[in-house]
C-alpha cells in the first residue's frame, strides 16, 4: 500500500501529474456549480453526459498554455489560469442568482454606467458558499507551500504541450458535434444562453460571446441604406390600424408615464394578511377610465429596466446581450417617443432620482429627443432620503413636482420609480406593511417596498388631481421587469399558492401591469396578450397619430388586428392558444403541457418563425443603425446638440419655454407655485 502511495506521490510531483489534478480538480467543481448554482435544465442521459464532461476541453486548453514555459513559470501560470478561471465562475454565480443569465461582454463593458448602488445589491446577493469555488485553489497552494507537492522543474517537451492543445480542440470538436446533434443549429437559432453553457460551458460562452459582440460593432461599418427593405417590408404586412372607438381619445392630453421599478402584475389585488398590498393601484386598475391589461408582459433581456425603456419608447427589441442603450444609445439615430411628440408641440422630459449616467441615460435621451432629464443633481438629497438605487419614492414624487408645474402643456413625461428595486430595502419608519413569510430573504420584503410605491402613487395622484393636471392628462403605468427572478421557484410557488410551479407558470408570472387612464377615457379591461414592444404604437393611436411611417415592431393594443404574439428576447414565446418554454410546448389557457401533432407543430413553427425573425430584424436595425438611412415623412432626425442637461442651463431653458408658452399649470395658476398642494406622509419630510 505505501508503495501504491509512493507512487500517486512520486506522480503528483510531476508536471503532467499536477497539470491533470488542477484540471480534474476544475472540472469536478465546474460541473458542481452547474448542478448546484445554475438552472440549465437538462433533460435526459446525453445532456448530463455532456454536461459533465463540457468543462474538460476548455480546461486543457488554457490550462495547456502553461505547459509551453518552463520550470517555476510553469507552475505559478497554472495558478494564475485556475484563479481567474475561478473569478469568472464566481463572477456568473453571483449575476446569474439575481438575473438567471450569464455575464456578457456588453454587460462588463457597460459596467460603467450601471455601478451606482450595486454594493448593496451584491452583498444581498453573495452567499458564503459561493466562496467554496476557491477552495480547491487554496488547497493546492498549502500542497505546494507544504511540499507535499514538489514542483518540477525539470525542462517539460514542447511537443507534449502541443498535443495537449491539439487535443482539446479535437475534444471541443467531439463535444460540439454532440451538442448539435441533441439541439440543431445550437449557435445560430438559439437566442437562450442556458443553452450555450449547457452544450457548451462557461469559458466556450464566454468566447461565442466575444465573437458576437465583435461582429455586432463591425456590423454598423458595412450596413448600407439597402438593409431597410427587409424591415420596411416586413412592417408593410404587420401594421394594425387603429381603432377608430380609441383614435384620438387622448389628443392634446399631457401624457404622464408612471415607470413601477420591478413590479409584477401578481401584486394586483394581492393579499398579505389579509391586507392588499397596492390598494391605490387596485382602485386605479379598476377605474371606469382606466383600460386595463391582464395579458402585458416584460420582455426584457440583460438590459433589464433600459430594455423596458428602448421598447417603451422605440418599439423596438433590446438586445440577446448586453444594454442598447448602454452600446449604442450615444452613437444611434432613433425615432423615438419623445423625439415625436417634440415634434407634434409637445414638451417632454424624463425624472429620474439617480446618476444622469445610469443605463447610459444622460446621452441616450439626448439621442432620444428628450428636452429635459431632471436627474439626482436637479434634487435635495439627504442620506434618509435615498435607498438602494435612488431617491425614496414619496420624497421623489413630491420633488419632482416643482418641475412637473413648469412644463408647457401639453407635455409627455416620465417619472422613473426606484424604491421598489432589488434588494427591496426600506427603512423602519416607512414600513407598516407586514413581509411575505416565504423564508426567502430576497423574496419576503418585496411586497413591502411594493406597497410603500404604492402609497407614492397615491399621494402624487391627488396632487394631479388638485393642481388640475388629472383632468388635462393621461397616465400611463407599466411595470418595466419582473421583481422576483427564476431563481426563487419555492417562494414563488408559495406566493402564487400553490405546491409547485412549471415552466408555465414562470412564463405567466412575467405579466406586468399596463394601465392606461384619463378622465374622459372610456375603460375596460382588456384580455389582449401584449407587451412592452406594443406601448408606443398604442399611445400613438391614441393621440391621433396613425403612425404609417415610423419604424416599430410592436402593434396597438386596441387595434382589431393587433398581433398576439408576445416574443421574448431569448426566443420563447406566449400567444392567447400557446406557450412556448425551449422546446417545452403548454396551452395557455390551461397550462397543460402537451407532445404537439402535426398540425400544432405547423402553427408552432409560424409562430416560431414570425417571432425570430422580428427579433433578428430589431435586432438589425440596432446593430446597423439602420435608421440613419431611412427618414420617414413628417420626422424630422433628432440633433442631440439641440438638448442639454446641466443644471444652470437646462433651467433656464425652461423658463424661456414657460415665458414663450405660457401653458404651464404655474403660469394657469398666475405664476404661484402649486408644490404646496402637493402632500405626503414621508416621514423625512416633517422636519423640513
Amino acid at each position: 500500500m505505501s508503495r501504491d502511495n509512493n507512487r500517486i506521490r512520486n506522480f503528483f510531483n510531476t508536471t503532467w501529474g499536477f497539470f491533470f489534478l488542477v484540471v480534474f480538480l476544475f472540472c469536478v467543481k465546474t460541473y458542481l456549480v452547474y448542478l448546484t448554482k445554475f438552472t440549465l435544465g437538462v433533460k435526459g442521459p446525453l445532456q448530463e453526459f455532456i454536461l459533465a464532461v463540457n468543462p474538460i476541453p476548455a480546461a486543457l486548453l488554457t490550462f495547456g498554455i502553461a505547459l509551453y514555459f518552463s520550470g517555476r513559470l510553469r507552475y505559478w501560470l497554472i495558478m494564475i489560469i485556475d484563479f481567474i478561471e475561478t473569478v469568472w465562475i464566481f463572477a456568473n454565480i453571483v449575476y446569474y442568482r439575481e438575473f438567471s443569465d450569464f455575464l456578457s461582454l456588453g454587460i462588463i463593458k457597460g459596467s460603467g454606467n450601471v455601478q451606482n448602488n450595486l454594493g448593496k445589491s451584491l452583498m444581498e446577493i453573495i452567499r458564503p458558499t459561493d466562496f467554496l469555488v476557491f477552495l480547491d485553489i487554496a488547497v493546492l497552494i498549502i500542497l505546494l507551500v507544504t511540499k507535499v507537492i514538489r514542483i518540477d522543474a525539470r525542462p517539460f517537451k514542447k511537443y507534449k504541450a502541443f498535443i495537449v492543445s491539439i487535443a482539446s480542440m479535437v475534444l471541443m470538436f467531439g463535444k460540439y458535434s454532440l451538442a448539435s446533434a441533441d439541439r440543431s443549429g445550437l449557435l445560430t437559432r438559439t437566442f437562450d444562453n442556458n443553452y450555450i453553457v449547457k452544450y457548451l460551458g462557461l469559458n466556450e460562452y464566454a468566447a461565442f460571446n466575444v465573437y458576437q459582440t465583435q461582429k455586432e460593432s463591425a456590423t454598423r461599418s458595412q450596413a448600407k441604406a439597402s438593409d431597410m427593405d427587409s424591415v420596411l417590408k416586413y412592417l408593410k404586412h404587420s401594421r394594425a390600424k387603429a381603432d377608430p372607438a380609441y383614435f384620438g381619445k387622448l389628443k392634446g392630453k399631457n401624457i404622464i408615464i408612471i415607470h413601477l421599478e420591478s413590479f409584477q402584475q401578481f401584486l394586483i389585488n394581492y393579499k398579505v394578511n389579509g391586507k392588499e398590498v397596492t390598494p391605490n393601484l387596485n382602485k386605479f386598475y379598476k377605474n371606469k377610465h382606466t383600460l386595463s391589461f391582464d395579458n402585458f408582459y416584460h420582455q426584457v433581456a440583460q438590459g433589464k429596466t433600459s430594455d423596458a425603456e428602448m421598447m417603451l419608447e422605440n418599439s423596438l427589441y433590446g438586445l440577446p446581450q448586453g444594454s442598447a442603450m448602454v452600446t449604442y444609445g450615444s452613437q444611434n439615430t432613433y425615432q423615438a417617443a419623445p423625439a415625436i411628440f417634440d415634434q407634434k408641440g409637445y414638451s417632454t422630459a424624463a425624472f429620474h432620482g439617480d446618476v444622469p449616467s445610469f443605463w447610459n441615460r444622460d446621452s441616450t435621451y439626448k439621442s432620444w429627443g428628450y428636452q429635459y432629464f431632471f436627474s439626482s443633481q436637479y434634487y435635495k438629497t439627504k442620506p434618509s432620503y435615498s435607498v438602494g438605487y435612488g431617491l425614496k419614492d414619496k420624497i421623489f414624487f413630491k420633488d419632482s413636482a416643482q418641475y412637473l408645474e413648469q412644463l408647457p402643456q401639453p407635455f409627455y413625461a416620465k417619472l422613473i420609480t426606484l424604491t421598489n428595486h432589488y434588494p427591496y430595502l426600506i427603512d423602519k419608519q416607512n414600513t407598516d406593511f407586514p413581509a411575505t413569510k416565504t423564508g426567502d430573504k430576497t423574496v419576503d420584503p418585496y411586497v413591502q417596498t411594493a406597497h410603500y410605491l404604492d402609497q407614492a402613487f397615491g399621494e402624487f395622484l391627488s396632487y394631479l388631481k388638485k393642481t388640475g393636471l388629472y383632468k388635462d392628462s393621461a397616465l400611463v403605468l407599466y411595470g418595466d421587469h419582473y421583481g422576483i427572478s427564476n431563481n426563487h421557484r419555492p417562494a414563488i410557488a408559495q406566493l402564487l399558492h400553490k405546491k409547485s410551479i412549471n415552466s408555465y407558470d414562470l412564463a405567466q408570472f412575467q405579466k406586468v401591469p399596463f394601465m392606461i387612464h384619463s378622465p374622459n377615457l372610456k375603460g375596460k379591461l382588456d384580455h389582449s396578450y401584449g407587451g412592452e414592444i406594443d406601448v408606443l404604437p398604442t399611445l400613438l393611436h391614441l393621440v391621433g397619430d396613425k403612425n404609417n411611417n415610423t419604424i416599430q415592431f410592436g402593434t396597438d393594443l386596441l387595434a382589431k388586428k393587433h398581433d398576439q404574439t408576445v416574443a421574448f428576447r431569448d426566443g420563447d414565446f406566449v400567444t392567447p392558444k400557446y406557450t412556448k418554454v425551449g422546446s417545452t410546448v403548454y396551452l395557455t389557457k390551461t397550462g397543460e403541457e402537451i407532445t404537439p401533432n402535426k398540425q400544432q407543430k405547423q402553427e408552432l413553427a409560424k409562430l416560431q418563425n414570425h417571432v425570430t425573425t422580428e427579433l433578428s430584424l430589431s435586432d438589425r436595425v440596432i446593430y446597423g443603425d439602420l435608421l440613419r438611412f431611412y427618414q420617414p415623412k413628417g420626422f424630422d432626425k433628432t440633433n442631440k446638440k439641440d438638448f442639454t442637461y446641466q443644471y444652470t442651463k437646462s433651467l433656464d431653458n425652461l423658463k424661456k419655454a414657460e415665458t414663450k408658452t405660457p401653458t404651464s399649470i404655474k403660469a394657469k395658476n398666475d405664476g404661484k407655485s402649486t408644490v404646496d398642494e402637493y402632500k405626503t406622509d414621508a416621514p423625512e419630510l416633517k422636519d423640513k
